[in-house]
């Protein structure tokens, strides 16, 4: 008999999250009668709430504001998150003693980096918005798929500068700079071939849309609403958007690997139909 599991997406807010439908439909494809929920926990709880957890617990997608945190409370790191030091699925150890623990990975950028792979975005020289934990999964997404010059553009230079400082590495073929949003457009429209936008939805609504280089395919992170403000304004000019759903997509067969198999890299039974289930529960073709 298969046994009952406990799963969920953690996060404040959470309400509006779609990962408990990706990844009921990839359970129920699968076949395990595991319940898979949205719990709102805030940084200051974290450790709290997984310290009270019983051992029907398997595991946890976590979400922003919470990625910190959970990289601290992991006993061990995959390589990606150790680099990255953001967490974003925690798995339960048991130690000889018996004792529980949670081993900390980081699927968003290999599951962005499947969704950039997906719809072929030349990658050459990548301009990302944003300087925070999904800035820096962008970065080694980019990076991961050839990438020779990554672009950080941030309303805070000092933040995107800090980003690029540690990823920068020309002595292997890769470079990567930062500036100010809007002097790094103005500057690199003409030799970038690909903008990966990191920042939220509420925020886009302040910024200047005159400047944006819809001349190149936008791969917006943002997908609630859709479309985003960029979104909007790429397509108005005629430009190709690939919104972030697919990538929240990638990223949940990576963690459904995890759940299952103990291994982001061991694929999961009849993974080609779990993965078409998982993408009509997101909603993907209606978004895309």
């Amino acid at each position: 008999m298969l046994m009952h599991r406990h799963l969920a997406v953690l996060g404040s807010p959470i309400a509006h999250s779609r990962s408990p439908f990706i990844h009921r439909a990839a359970y129920s494809m699968l076949g395990l009668p595991w319940e898979y929920q949205a719990v709102d926990v805030t940084e200051e709880r974290l450790a709290a709430f997984l310290n009270t957890r019983d051992d029907t617990w398997l595991g946890f997608s976590v979400t922003m504001p919470l990625k910190g945190e959970a990289r601290r409370l992991s006993a061990v790191l995959d390589p990606v998150a150790t680099e990255s030091a953001v967490v974003n699925t925690l798995l339960r150890l048991i130690d000889h003693d018996g004792q529980p623990s949670w081993a900390g990975f980081n699927t968003d950028v290999a599951g962005l980096a499947a969704a950039l792979e997906e719809r072929a975005f030349d990658l050459s020289h990548t301009l990302v918005f944003g300087s925070g934990a999904t800035a820096m999964s962008a970065v080694m997404a980019a990076r991961m798929l050839g990438a020779s010059r990554v672009s950080v553009l941030a309303r805070r230079p000092e933040a995107a500068a800090a980003l690029a400082e540690q990823f920068s590495d020309a002595s292997h073929g890769f470079a990567c700079d930062a500036s100010s949003i809007v002097d790094g457009i103005s500057q690199m429209s003409d030799s970038a071939t690909s903008v990966i936008s990191t920042i939220p939805g509420d925020v886009q609504t302040t910024m200047s849309f005159e400047v944006l280089p819809t001349h190149v395919p936008l791969f917006d992170v943002a997908y609630d609403p859709w479309p985003s403000p960029f979104a909007a304004h790429w397509r108005a000019g005629g430009g190709v958007v690939e919104p972030g759903i697919s990538m929240l997509v990638h990223q949940a067969l990576l963690q459904v690997r995890i759940f299952v198999n103990g291994d982001p890299g061991m694929p999961v039974h009849d993974e080609g139909r779990v993965l078409h289930a998982m993408r009509d529960a997101a909603g993907v073709t209606d978004l895309a």
